[in-house]
Protein backbone atom coordinates (compact mmCIF):
# COMPACT_ATOMS: atom_id res chain seq x y z
CA UNK A 1 0.00 0.00 0.00
CA UNK A 2 1.48 3.67 -0.88
CA UNK A 3 0.76 5.99 1.22
CA UNK A 4 1.10 9.94 0.09
CA UNK A 5 1.21 12.93 2.54
CA UNK A 6 -1.62 15.81 1.84
CA UNK A 7 0.17 19.18 1.71
CA UNK A 8 -1.09 21.74 3.88
CA UNK A 9 -4.14 23.20 2.77
CA UNK A 10 -2.54 26.73 2.46
CA UNK A 11 0.56 25.91 1.63
CA UNK A 12 0.91 26.49 -2.65
CA UNK A 13 3.65 26.38 -4.83
CA UNK A 14 3.86 29.19 -6.90
CA UNK A 15 2.94 27.43 -9.77
CA UNK A 16 -0.81 27.10 -8.53
CA UNK A 17 -1.14 30.72 -8.38
CA UNK A 18 -0.84 31.81 -4.68
CA UNK A 19 -3.08 34.82 -3.94
CA UNK A 20 -2.86 37.77 -1.68
CA UNK A 21 -5.94 36.42 0.31
CA UNK A 22 -3.96 32.94 0.56
CA UNK A 23 -1.09 35.00 1.94
CA UNK A 24 -3.48 37.34 4.47
CA UNK A 25 -5.21 33.75 5.79
CA UNK A 26 -1.37 32.10 6.39
CA UNK A 27 0.04 35.45 7.94
CA UNK A 28 -3.10 36.47 10.04
CA UNK A 29 -3.39 39.50 8.76
CA UNK A 30 -5.76 41.44 6.48
CA UNK A 31 -5.69 41.55 2.94
CA UNK A 32 -4.53 45.92 2.79
CA UNK A 33 -1.79 44.74 5.14
CA UNK A 34 -0.37 42.33 2.26
CA UNK A 35 -0.69 44.98 -0.28
CA UNK A 36 0.83 47.75 2.10
CA UNK A 37 3.86 45.76 3.00
CA UNK A 38 4.16 45.67 -1.12
CA UNK A 39 3.76 49.52 -1.29
CA UNK A 40 6.92 51.46 -0.99
CA UNK A 41 6.63 53.89 1.78
CA UNK A 42 3.19 52.25 3.39
CA UNK A 43 2.29 52.35 6.88
CA UNK A 44 2.75 48.70 7.88
CA UNK A 45 4.62 47.37 11.91
CA UNK A 46 8.08 45.47 11.30
CA UNK A 47 5.61 42.99 13.17
CA UNK A 48 3.36 42.64 10.45
CA UNK A 49 5.78 43.14 7.52
CA UNK A 50 7.49 40.45 8.69
CA UNK A 51 4.93 37.41 9.51
CA UNK A 52 3.77 38.86 5.58
CA UNK A 53 6.95 37.99 4.19
CA UNK A 54 7.48 34.82 5.78
CA UNK A 55 3.86 33.38 4.52
CA UNK A 56 5.33 34.97 1.03
CA UNK A 57 8.27 32.64 1.54
CA UNK A 58 6.00 29.97 2.85
CA UNK A 59 3.74 30.31 -0.41
CA UNK A 60 6.25 31.33 -2.74
CA UNK A 61 3.76 34.14 -3.56
CA UNK A 62 4.61 36.62 -6.16
CA UNK A 63 3.18 39.72 -6.48
CA UNK A 64 0.84 40.49 -9.93
CA UNK A 65 2.42 44.38 -10.60
CA UNK A 66 0.37 44.36 -13.48
CA UNK A 67 -2.72 43.93 -11.56
CA UNK A 68 -2.04 46.22 -8.61
CA UNK A 69 -1.03 48.97 -11.15
CA UNK A 70 -4.19 49.12 -12.39
CA UNK A 71 -5.90 49.41 -9.13
CA UNK A 72 -3.72 52.16 -8.09
CA UNK A 73 -3.38 53.42 -11.92
CA UNK A 74 0.92 53.86 -11.20
CA UNK A 75 3.02 51.58 -13.04
CA UNK A 76 6.05 52.49 -11.48
CA UNK A 77 7.63 52.41 -14.53
CA UNK A 78 9.75 55.62 -16.50
CA UNK A 79 10.04 56.07 -20.02
CA UNK A 80 13.38 57.02 -20.94
CA UNK A 81 13.90 57.98 -25.15
CA UNK A 82 17.31 57.74 -25.86
CA UNK A 83 18.45 58.52 -29.75
CA UNK A 84 22.34 58.68 -29.45
CA UNK A 85 22.60 55.40 -27.28
CA UNK A 86 26.11 54.22 -27.76
CA UNK A 87 27.38 57.79 -27.48
CA UNK A 88 29.73 58.15 -24.11
CA UNK A 89 27.82 60.89 -22.92
CA UNK A 90 24.10 59.07 -23.26
CA UNK A 91 25.67 55.88 -22.41
CA UNK A 92 27.00 57.57 -19.08
CA UNK A 93 24.22 59.13 -18.60
CA UNK A 94 21.64 55.93 -19.07
CA UNK A 95 23.16 54.16 -16.43
CA UNK A 96 22.65 56.87 -13.49
CA UNK A 97 19.28 57.36 -14.63
CA UNK A 98 18.37 53.72 -14.20
CA UNK A 99 19.97 53.55 -10.90
CA UNK A 100 18.98 56.65 -9.63
CA UNK A 101 15.11 55.80 -10.95
CA UNK A 102 15.59 52.83 -8.88
CA UNK A 103 16.45 54.00 -6.09
CA UNK A 104 13.38 56.12 -6.04
CA UNK A 105 11.17 52.80 -6.57
CA UNK A 106 10.33 53.47 -10.07
CA UNK A 107 11.33 51.24 -12.82
CA UNK A 108 13.02 52.60 -16.66
CA UNK A 109 11.22 51.17 -20.15
CA UNK A 110 14.37 52.34 -22.52
CA UNK A 111 12.76 53.37 -26.35
CA UNK A 112 15.80 53.36 -28.59
CA UNK A 113 15.77 55.95 -31.40
CA UNK A 114 17.52 55.98 -34.15
CA UNK A 115 18.85 58.75 -36.03
CA UNK A 116 16.70 60.07 -38.68
CA UNK A 117 13.56 57.88 -36.45
CA UNK A 118 10.41 59.66 -36.39
CA UNK A 119 9.87 60.05 -32.37
CA UNK A 120 6.35 60.63 -33.18
CA UNK A 121 6.01 57.36 -34.82
CA UNK A 122 7.70 55.48 -31.63
CA UNK A 123 6.33 57.46 -28.30
CA UNK A 124 2.80 56.25 -28.62
CA UNK A 125 3.95 53.14 -27.39
CA UNK A 126 4.89 55.59 -24.16
CA UNK A 127 0.96 55.79 -23.44
CA UNK A 128 0.16 52.39 -24.43
CA UNK A 129 2.37 51.16 -21.59
CA UNK A 130 0.93 53.29 -18.99
CA UNK A 131 4.23 55.22 -18.24
CA UNK A 132 4.03 56.93 -15.20
CA UNK A 133 6.46 59.73 -16.83
CA UNK A 134 8.51 60.22 -19.87
CA UNK A 135 12.31 61.81 -19.95
CA UNK A 136 13.82 62.43 -23.31
CA UNK A 137 16.77 62.83 -24.30
CA UNK A 138 18.48 64.20 -27.20
CA UNK A 139 15.75 65.22 -28.97
CA UNK A 140 12.53 67.23 -28.65
CA UNK A 141 8.24 66.52 -28.72
CA UNK A 142 6.45 67.69 -31.81
CA UNK A 143 3.80 69.89 -30.52
CA UNK A 144 0.93 67.08 -31.78
CA UNK A 145 3.02 64.59 -29.19
CA UNK A 146 3.24 67.09 -26.69
CA UNK A 147 -0.52 67.73 -26.59
CA UNK A 148 -1.34 64.00 -26.23
CA UNK A 149 0.46 63.35 -23.05
CA UNK A 150 -1.14 66.30 -21.99
CA UNK A 151 -4.48 65.31 -22.10
CA UNK A 152 -2.84 61.43 -20.40
CA UNK A 153 -1.42 63.23 -17.65
CA UNK A 154 1.73 61.88 -17.79
CA UNK A 155 4.42 64.46 -17.69
CA UNK A 156 7.50 65.11 -19.94
CA UNK A 157 10.90 66.58 -18.97
CA UNK A 158 13.33 67.17 -21.49
CA UNK A 159 16.63 66.49 -20.73
CA UNK A 160 19.51 68.75 -21.28
CA UNK A 161 17.42 70.35 -24.29
CA UNK A 162 15.85 73.84 -23.96
CA UNK A 163 12.92 73.94 -26.37
CA UNK A 164 9.21 75.08 -24.65
CA UNK A 165 6.38 74.08 -25.92
CA UNK A 166 4.32 74.98 -23.16
CA UNK A 167 3.78 71.51 -21.86
CA UNK A 168 7.30 69.96 -21.68
CA UNK A 169 9.48 70.51 -18.01
CA UNK A 170 12.83 71.29 -18.96
CA UNK A 171 16.02 70.11 -16.96
CA UNK A 172 19.17 71.24 -18.97
CA UNK A 173 22.82 72.59 -18.67
CA UNK A 174 23.25 76.11 -18.84
CA UNK A 175 25.33 75.53 -22.73
CA UNK A 176 25.31 78.99 -23.18
CA UNK A 177 27.20 80.03 -20.26
CA UNK A 178 29.74 76.56 -21.15
CA UNK A 179 30.59 78.60 -24.11
CA UNK A 180 31.29 81.15 -22.17
CA UNK A 181 33.79 79.70 -19.80
CA UNK A 182 35.62 77.75 -23.13
CA UNK A 183 35.91 81.35 -24.39
CA UNK A 184 37.59 82.82 -21.31
CA UNK A 185 39.76 80.07 -20.48
CA UNK A 186 41.12 80.32 -24.05
CA UNK A 187 41.46 84.14 -24.58
CA UNK A 188 42.98 84.35 -20.89
CA UNK A 189 45.92 82.30 -21.73
CA UNK A 190 46.94 84.11 -24.61
CA UNK A 191 45.28 82.24 -28.20
CA UNK A 192 44.49 84.82 -30.94
CA UNK A 193 43.44 82.47 -33.31
CA UNK A 194 40.35 80.68 -32.13
CA UNK A 195 38.00 77.77 -34.21
CA UNK A 196 34.75 75.81 -33.37
CA UNK A 197 33.58 72.31 -34.28
CA UNK A 198 30.27 72.27 -34.16
CA UNK A 199 28.54 68.69 -33.56
CA UNK A 200 24.66 68.27 -34.48
CA UNK A 201 23.90 71.49 -35.89
CA UNK A 202 20.13 71.47 -35.34
CA UNK A 203 20.27 70.19 -31.19
CA UNK A 204 20.34 73.21 -29.33
CA UNK A 205 22.92 72.04 -26.91
CA UNK A 206 25.41 72.94 -29.95
CA UNK A 207 23.49 76.04 -30.53
CA UNK A 208 23.78 77.41 -27.38
CA UNK A 209 27.56 76.16 -26.84
CA UNK A 210 28.36 78.08 -30.18
CA UNK A 211 26.06 81.28 -29.47
CA UNK A 212 27.79 81.68 -25.91
CA UNK A 213 31.17 80.98 -27.27
CA UNK A 214 31.08 83.84 -30.27
CA UNK A 215 29.09 85.84 -28.00
CA UNK A 216 32.09 86.23 -25.25
CA UNK A 217 34.52 86.12 -27.90
CA UNK A 218 33.20 90.00 -29.33
CA UNK A 219 32.35 91.10 -25.81
CA UNK A 220 36.72 90.70 -25.35
CA UNK A 221 37.08 92.44 -29.06
CA UNK A 222 37.44 88.67 -30.96
CA UNK A 223 35.90 87.00 -34.09
CA UNK A 224 36.00 83.67 -34.76
CA UNK A 225 38.81 82.70 -37.01
CA UNK A 226 37.44 79.13 -38.44
CA UNK A 227 34.67 77.14 -38.00
CA UNK A 228 34.33 73.67 -39.07
CA UNK A 229 31.02 71.09 -38.38
CA UNK A 230 31.34 67.38 -37.57
CA UNK A 231 27.55 66.80 -38.46
CA UNK A 232 26.79 64.97 -35.47
CA UNK A 233 28.65 64.03 -31.78
CA UNK A 234 31.10 61.14 -33.40
CA UNK A 235 34.50 60.31 -33.19
CA UNK A 236 34.49 59.43 -36.92
CA UNK A 237 33.00 62.64 -37.91
CA UNK A 238 34.81 64.97 -35.67
CA UNK A 239 38.06 63.38 -36.96
CA UNK A 240 37.43 64.52 -40.56
CA UNK A 241 35.85 67.65 -39.53
CA UNK A 242 39.46 68.08 -38.15
CA UNK A 243 41.81 67.22 -40.74
CA UNK A 244 39.50 69.96 -42.66
CA UNK A 245 40.24 72.64 -40.02
CA UNK A 246 43.86 71.49 -39.40
CA UNK A 247 44.89 71.28 -43.06
CA UNK A 248 43.98 75.01 -43.28
CA UNK A 249 46.84 77.26 -45.05
CA UNK A 250 46.49 79.22 -42.07
CA UNK A 251 45.68 76.97 -39.30
CA UNK A 252 44.33 78.09 -35.58
CA UNK A 253 46.38 78.07 -32.37
CA UNK A 254 43.20 76.80 -30.08
CA UNK A 255 39.59 74.89 -31.18
CA UNK A 256 36.75 74.47 -28.83
CA UNK A 257 35.13 71.53 -29.37
CA UNK A 258 31.11 70.97 -29.19
CA UNK A 259 31.46 68.32 -27.32
CA UNK A 260 34.76 65.27 -25.84
CA UNK A 261 34.33 63.21 -28.55
CA UNK A 262 34.85 65.68 -31.12
CA UNK A 263 37.54 67.40 -28.91
CA UNK A 264 39.78 63.70 -28.44
CA UNK A 265 39.32 63.28 -32.32
CA UNK A 266 40.91 66.26 -32.92
CA UNK A 267 43.62 65.61 -30.43
CA UNK A 268 44.49 62.46 -32.63
CA UNK A 269 44.41 63.82 -35.61
CA UNK A 270 46.68 67.14 -34.80
CA UNK A 271 49.11 64.59 -32.90
CA UNK A 272 49.18 61.53 -35.23
CA UNK A 273 48.52 62.99 -38.81
CA UNK A 274 50.15 66.13 -38.28
CA UNK A 275 52.88 65.71 -35.84
CA UNK A 276 51.50 68.46 -33.76
CA UNK A 277 52.56 69.15 -29.96
CA UNK A 278 49.30 69.29 -27.56
CA UNK A 279 49.43 72.05 -26.13
CA UNK A 280 52.56 73.55 -27.48
CA UNK A 281 51.20 73.86 -31.12
CA UNK A 282 47.66 73.53 -30.44
CA UNK A 283 45.26 74.09 -27.19
CA UNK A 284 41.96 71.87 -27.44
CA UNK A 285 39.00 72.60 -25.44
CA UNK A 286 35.78 69.77 -24.62
CA UNK A 287 32.41 69.92 -23.61
CA UNK A 288 30.90 67.05 -20.95
CA UNK A 289 34.09 65.82 -19.10
CA UNK A 290 32.96 62.34 -20.15
CA UNK A 291 35.36 59.56 -18.02
CA UNK A 292 37.42 59.00 -21.17
CA UNK A 293 38.90 62.74 -21.43
CA UNK A 294 40.80 62.35 -18.07
CA UNK A 295 42.65 59.46 -19.42
CA UNK A 296 46.20 60.10 -19.68
CA UNK A 297 46.73 60.28 -23.26
CA UNK A 298 43.89 63.00 -23.66
CA UNK A 299 43.73 65.08 -20.45
CA UNK A 300 41.65 67.07 -22.15
CA UNK A 301 40.87 70.72 -20.51
CA UNK A 302 37.31 70.65 -20.83
CA UNK A 303 33.44 71.96 -19.56
CA UNK A 304 31.82 69.86 -17.10
CA UNK A 305 28.28 68.80 -17.58
CA UNK A 306 27.31 67.86 -13.43
CA UNK A 307 26.10 64.61 -14.46
CA UNK A 308 24.58 63.91 -11.04
CA UNK A 309 23.04 67.05 -10.59
CA UNK A 310 21.61 66.92 -13.96
CA UNK A 311 20.23 63.52 -13.39
CA UNK A 312 18.87 64.20 -9.72
CA UNK A 313 17.12 67.50 -10.99
CA UNK A 314 15.56 65.78 -13.96
CA UNK A 315 13.91 63.03 -11.49
CA UNK A 316 12.93 65.56 -9.00
CA UNK A 317 11.04 67.46 -11.98
CA UNK A 318 9.39 64.55 -12.62
CA UNK A 319 8.33 63.40 -9.28
CA UNK A 320 7.34 66.61 -8.61
CA UNK A 321 4.92 66.66 -12.41
CA UNK A 322 3.82 63.15 -11.61
CA UNK A 323 2.26 64.13 -8.18
CA UNK A 324 0.79 67.57 -9.38
CA UNK A 325 -0.96 66.53 -13.03
CA UNK A 326 -1.63 69.85 -14.65
CA UNK A 327 0.85 72.04 -12.74
CA UNK A 328 2.48 74.94 -14.31
CA UNK A 329 6.09 73.82 -16.70
CA UNK A 330 8.88 73.55 -14.49
CA UNK A 331 12.57 75.09 -16.17
CA UNK A 332 15.60 74.40 -14.60
CA UNK A 333 19.17 75.01 -15.47
CA UNK A 334 21.82 73.50 -13.99
CA UNK A 335 25.87 75.59 -13.96
CA UNK A 336 28.91 73.93 -15.74
CA UNK A 337 32.40 74.34 -14.73
CA UNK A 338 35.51 74.14 -16.10
CA UNK A 339 38.19 71.20 -15.09
CA UNK A 340 41.25 72.39 -16.00
CA UNK A 341 43.76 69.47 -17.57
CA UNK A 342 46.47 69.05 -20.01
CA UNK A 343 45.29 69.92 -23.70
CA UNK A 344 45.69 74.00 -23.03
CA UNK A 345 48.91 75.88 -23.13
CA UNK A 346 49.02 78.45 -20.59
CA UNK A 347 51.14 81.72 -20.18
CA UNK A 348 54.44 81.50 -18.73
Amino acid sequence: MTSTKTPHPSRKSARSGSSQIDVARLAGVSQAAVSRAFTPGASVSDETRAKVMAAVDELGYRPNVIARSLVQKSTNIIGLVLRRFTTPFYAHMLQKFTRALQERGYWTLIFNIEQGDELDNALPAALQYQVDGLIITSATLSSHQADEFARAETPVVLFNRYVSDGHTHLVSCDHYEGGRMAADALLDTGHQRLAYIAGEEESSTNRDREIGFLGRLKERGYELALRESAGDYSYKKGYAAAQRLLERASPPDAVFCADDVIAMATMDFARYKLNLNIPEDLSVVGFDDIPSAARPNYELTTVRQPFNRLVDSTIDVLVEAIGAPGASVIEKKVSPSLTWRQSVRKND
